[in-house]
């Protein structure tokens, strides 16, 4: 058990190295990772589910102690990203399934990723964890609405169809995780360091699967692509973060909001766009995948680094913190 924990906290550390390994391989040689394409879905939901047993019903309280905080967190989220999504898609003049793979990611909730990297920058991961649980649960209302009035105009959306997919791919599965963990917690603590683990696997797989299906389209927009992709979470990280400023929050609250703000359930994106959209639409959604952990490990050493101006560190901060 011991040696599965650090190999665990080993492929966690390194995440970003191995996604773009794999996507790299999977780029070069399609036929390693296309098996995993058709379950992609199937990948999502072991990765939330993983989520959820994490979670304890007693860790929604959060949400209702601090709702100013998430209030604000939450419509910066749901505002910020798919605005950016929208204007660069236009701005670059995106073929209708690139178009709609951005929005989708603009859409869709806080990734959990964000919440380590929020702990890594000092930040309030309090905060962070509340502004994911809460973007998750409106997720399968918010998603398609926001996805089907800006991607409108690029391709057909079916609302029903999609809220029906996150609430499968996503709610569904973090419920019965939660579960589990309110009934066998003591077991569950024992195995929950190895969750990362199966995590990193499970998304891997799902960026190899992407770019293994997608190469050659990859291969032809792929540095637009990337550059939009860029711009669309580097953006996020920097208006967030402004807006949270703005707002005179402290710097441990606009270090969550500015990374939450920023990272994506990429996942999500990647596993939606391939089901209504398409492989090429699922494109952004992988490349995402591999840049915000590169972004997220640069940026949350930076704000822990430059900017450290609380004086305690972020797995303290209370809800009372100013």
């Amino acid at each position: 058990m011991k040696s599965l924990e650090k190999l665990s906290a080993f492929i966690s550390k390194y995440m970003a190295v191995f996604v773009i390994l794999v996507a790299a391989i999977a780029l070069i040689q399609p036929w390693t990772f296309k098996w995993a394409a058709p379950k992609i879905t199937i990948l999502l939901g072991i990765v939330m589910f993983g989520m959820g047993m994490t979670l304890r019903l007693r860790d929604f309280k959060l949400v209702f102690q601090r709702p100013k905080d998430v209030f604000i967190g939450a419509l910066a989220q749901f505002t910020i990203m798919p605005a950016l999504a929208w204007l660069l898609a236009k701005g670059f003049g995106l073929p209708p399934e690139l178009a709609a793979g951005v929005i989708l990611v603009g859409t869709c909730p806080g990734g959990t990723s964000s919440n380590v990297m929020t702990y890594l920058a000092r930040g309030d991961v309090a905060l962070s964890v509340s502004m994911t649980m809460t973007t998750t649960v409106l997720a399968p209302i918010v998603t398609p609405l926001l996805t089907w009035w800006l991607a409108g105009e690029w391709v057909e959306i079916s609302l029903a169809a999609m809220m029906m997919s996150i609430v499968q791919v996503v709610i569904l599965p973090i419920v019965l995780g939660i579960v589990i963990n309110s009934f066998f917690e003591e077991t569950v603590q024992k195995i929950v360091k190895l969750l990362p683990l199966v995590s990193v696997v499970a998304i891997v797989l799902i960026v190899g699967g992407v770019v293994a299906i997608s190469s050659q389209r990859i291969l032809e927009t792929g540095l637009l692509i990337m550059l939009v992709v860029m711009l669309h979470n580097l953006l996020g990280y920097s208006i967030g973060f402004l807006i949270a400023k703005a707002l005179h929050m402290n710097v441990a609250k606009a270090k969550a909001i500015s990374i939450e703000v920023g990272m994506q359930n990429s996942g999500l994106a990647t596993s939606l766009a391939m089901l209504h959209f398409g492989a090429a639409a699922a494109i952004p959604g992988a490349i995402f995948s591999v840049w915000h952990n590169i972004s997220g490990s640069l940026a949350a050493n930076y704000l822990s680094s430059r900017m450290n101006k609380d004086p305690e560190p972020a797995a303290y901060q209370t809800a009372d913190a100013e």
